[in-house]
């Protein structure tokens, strides 16, 4: 499939100007706490702090609930800078304090009466959740509740992911609607003033963000068509999408190592795009995409039919060395992880790059290894070492036996200088993970481990941590000024 003619080598895709997580987490600060900041200037009935906390709780969820339309990975000037594992992360964690902020909200108001007097205190919040003038704030609350139970079960529910997602999508805008009509009709500092007109704001925001993702992406998916060239299998339940742009239509241009949202024929529709790894090089024409058998979308991928109508959305992700630096690159795949690391490589490949590359690759058996002659054949061009492991020995398997451990990593390295070499690992989560901290005890910098991962199981890497802990700050920023404008404002 790749033995088309490639260009000289040159400088890959140029970079978009993206704002910086810095940027990016003051952005978030300033629209999460504009609402507090013009309600400073409204006259309202006399409230104490309880109940100012809980108007600022509401007020604040409600914003960063509408912001999280945008941090889905679907916005590349948000999240191209951070890269998909980091903006996933985030969009979890804020889901997490909007999800406690908006329980609270309602138990501020009625924590003084329920401290002093315990049978009024229940019947005010009784009251709150039954009440008809207070019914949509209840909606949007149990819409929330049900889309972050449902995300945190999605892997155990006995539903396909495409229907999954619908719901997730109609559970978010339910949300946010109860929330903004909550807002606007009971509000201590809604009515008719700055901050009603900023929920008509973020209610327009989001219907335009759903315009873009749902009708605007439609169309052009449908007037930039793709065409399916022919499906390879490349090993047991894994298989290889050549894709090219119908005559006459522009090509991709991205950065190897990216990836896209794919739909395959009359399913040409944002809501059925799947995330795959663009397993190829800008260098030659169209794309490949390196798909496993994993799922409801993913099983039937190598019955498609040559000239089958592809629906292409992208590109996205920072998984690139256009990226980021080094002088030697180490690249690190586990099963289907080896798409865009085969990406990586032939792009090495096709632009000759000088540097040492070091590659290792592990399997579960030695019948799921893809790309073995290609990855062989890079040798004639590269610096590359190459370390193949399968968990499972096999009558006549000559690599590795077993996982990708500390010892064999510092076998990788040996003769690199670990502070300027940039690790790219791609694969299962808990193998992400276990080697992220292993790079970082052998010497890489924090910044030059870059990782992917197709699933999140297993534990948190020491970067997962310290990115945690990162957007905790955040959450806990917020909570620090609506404690201030409880109590000073």
């Amino acid at each position: 499939m790749h033995d088309q003619p490639r260009t000289a080598p040159g400088p890959q895709t140029s970079q978009k100007r993206r704002l910086s997580g810095p940027a990016l987490s003051a952005l978030y600060l300033v629209i999460c706490l504009l609402p507090l900041l013009l309600a400073l200037g409204r006259s309202v009935a006399n409230l104490d702090a309880w109940e100012k906390a809980a108007a600022a709780l509401g007020m604040v969820a409600l914003v960063a609930m509408a912001i999280q339309f945008v941090t889905s990975g679907r916005f590349e000037a948000v999240s191209g800078k951070l890269g998909i594992d980091k903006i996933m992360a985030f969009h979890k964690i804020a889901a997490s304090w909007v999800l406690i902020a908006l329980l609270l909200h309602p138990l501020a108001y009625i924590l003084p009466t329920l401290l002093d007097d315990p049978a009024r205190g229940a019947e005010r919040l009784i009251a709150y959740l039954t009440l008809p003038h207070y019914r949509t704030g209840v909606v949007s609350l149990a819409a929330l509740l049900t889309l972050v139970i449902s995300s945190m079960l999605r892997n155990r529910l006995p539903v396909r992911y495409e229907m999954w997602r619908a719901v997730h999508v109609a559970l978010g805008l339910v949300a946010v609607g109860g929330g903004l009509h909550h807002a606007m009709t009971t509000g201590r500092f809604s009515a008719m003033g700055p901050v009603y007109g900023l929920w008509w704001t973020i209610g327009l925001a989001v219907t335009t963000v759903m315009t873009l993702l749902y009708g605007w992406r439609w169309a052009m998916l449908h007037q930039q068509p793709w065409q399916l060239a022919s499906v390879t299998k490349l090993a047991d339940r894994m298989w290889e999408l050549d894709i090219q742009p119908v005559q006459g239509k522009r090509a991709l241009g991205y950065d190897a190592g990216q990836f896209v949202w794919m739909t395959e024929g009359g399913r040409r529709f944002p809501l059925f795009d799947h995330p795959f790894s663009i397993a190829d090089s800008p260098e030659r024409p169209g794309l490949s995409l390196i798909v496993k058998e994993a799922g409801d979308f993913t099983s039937a991928i190598g019955t498609l039919e040559p000239g089958t109508a592809i629906g292409i959305d992208g590109p996205y992700g920072k998984f690139t060395l256009a990226e980021h630096s080094g002088d030697s690159i180490l690249l690190l795949a586990g099963g289907v992880g080896i798409a865009p690391i085969m990406g990586l490589l032939r792009d090495l490949a096709a632009r000759r790059d000088p540097r040492p590359v070091r590659l290792a690759y592990a399997a579960g058996v030695a019948t799921n290894f893809a790309c073995l002659s290609e990855i062989e054949a890079a040798r004639q061009v590269l610096d590359l070492r190459v370390m193949l492991i399968s968990e499972e020995g096999a009558e006549g398997w000559a690599g590795e036996v077993g996982r990708l451990t500390h010892d064999r990593l510092r076998e990788l390295l040996d003769g690199l200088d670990p502070r300027r070499t940039l690790a790219l690992i791609c694969g299962p989560g808990p193998m992400v993970s276990a080697l992220s901290d292993n790079l970082l005890d052998l010497g890489l910098p924090i910044n030059k481990v870059i990782y992917e991962r197709f699933d999140y199981a297993g534990g948190a890497s020491r970067q997962d941590r310290q990115r945690a802990r990162r957007f905790l700050l955040i959450g806990a920023g917020l909570a620090a000024v609506v404690g201030g404008f409880a109590l000073f404002s």
